[in-house]
């Protein structure tokens, strides 16, 4: 052998050598801890945006023509039930009442004269059913006249809040003019609206007698410390927007909720036998969500799964794996398709207990 041989085989065998390593390197990654899918039961919370509605919500409007001559009570205060509101000015009203008695007395006496003039024959039954009829429509344009004299005084028919009066003592107002509005708001409605699916989740979870109990969570992002229930549900589905409304009442003794407030309403929904996984063990190509699934060689393969609910830091899985899968936890980013790790298994539960989001 001469001495360009030998250097050409001692080359060889370099980069022979450097090859493998590299090759080695290339399919040979670091220690990844890895895990598998936790089969337990579970609860989240979905919030929808509702609308807030008195348990009463009234136009208080004139049913008479006239001056406004009182108004007995001020914006945003309670009244109770019978309490004058406003006062019409009677006077006219008041006269038309005088008249209207004063016809009745002398349709009474008219009726009186013909009915004896009738016990003698003088004159037919017919006159004096005539006379009758004139003496029952007297009565009635009397009682008319009391009626409207009795719409002088605006009550309020149950207790509430006044809401914002529309015109000032002295306003000529017409009949039918709106004066003010009163909600009772012991007791709230919150309207919110599900879809098609989550309308038969519920029904399958609560039964369709079951009255689920509903958090509310106001504007400021506080809870409202009344926990209320959800009531009843509409009877057919929005055709534009494929959802039905749902309505849960709440407790409002201190009167903070306010009719036309908004807000959101928070369900409870419970999952049996619910997969969980870590989120940071997925990522997303093209909208769909992947892990990568670590095979009995320790081999990395990328599995694409579907989700059936978002829970914070973790997901539901509909398909895609099973409890005896093995996942990369940690490090995803630093991995791919087809290399070759070493692993150091940590159970379910030690891997959602780092997320800190179960209690125990």
């Amino acid at each position: 052998m001469n001495n360009t041989t030998f250097i050409i085989g001692l080359c060889a065998a370099i980069s022979f050598t450097a090859c493998t390593s590299k090759k080695e390197e290339k399919t040979e990654r670091g220690k990844f801890t890895i895990t598998s899918p936790l089969l337990m039961d579970t609860s989240f919370a979905k919030s929808y945006v509702a609308e807030i509605q008195s348990l009463q919500n009234i136009d208080i409007r004139a049913k008479v023509k006239g001056y406004i001559e009182t108004i007995n009570a001020d914006e945003g205060k309670h009244v109770s039930a019978g309490q004058i509101l406003f006062t019409i000015r009677a006077k006219e009203y008041e006269d038309e009442l005088l008249k209207a008695k004063a016809n009745e007395k002398t349709a009474e006496l008219e009726m009186q004269n013909v009915k004896t003039l009738a016990e003698k024959n003088i004159v037919s039954q017919t006159e004096l059913a005539l006379a009758l009829s004139k003496l029952d429509e007297a009565k009635a344009e009397e009682a008319l006249a009391q009626l409207y004299l009795s719409y002088t005084e605006i009550k309020a028919p149950f207790d509430g809040t006044i809401n914002r009066i529309q015109f000032k003592a002295g306003s000529l107002i017409d009949e039918g003019s709106l004066l003010t509005s009163l909600s009772n708001n012991k007791e709230v409605y919150a309207y919110f609206n599900v879809t098609e699916l989550e309308y038969l989740d519920y029904q399958a979870q609560n039964g369709n007698n079951a009255k689920n109990s509903a958090e509310l969570l106001l504007a400021n992002n506080q809870l409202h410390k009344y926990k209320g229930i959800v009531e009843t549900i509409e009877g057919e589905f929005d055709k534009n927007t494929g959802s039905i409304a749902f309505r849960a009442k709440f407790p409002n003794p201190e009167l903070l909720l306010k009719h036309g407030e908004t807000g959101r309403v928070q369900l409870t929904n419970e999952i049996k036998n619910a997969l969980l996984i870590p989120q940071k063990s997925t990522f997303e190509i093209q909208d769909k969500i992947y892990v990568y699934v670590v095979d009995e060689n320790n081999v990395v393969k990328s599995r694409n799964i579907s989700i059936k609910q978002r829970m914070p830091n973790l997901y539901v899985i509909e398909n895609g794996l099973s409890v005896n899968d093995k996942i990369i936890f940690d490090g995803i980013q630093n991995v791919k398709e087809d290399d070759k790790i070493q692993t150091e298994f940590i159970s379910p539960k030690q891997a959602i207990d780092q997320l800190q989001l179960i209690k125990h």
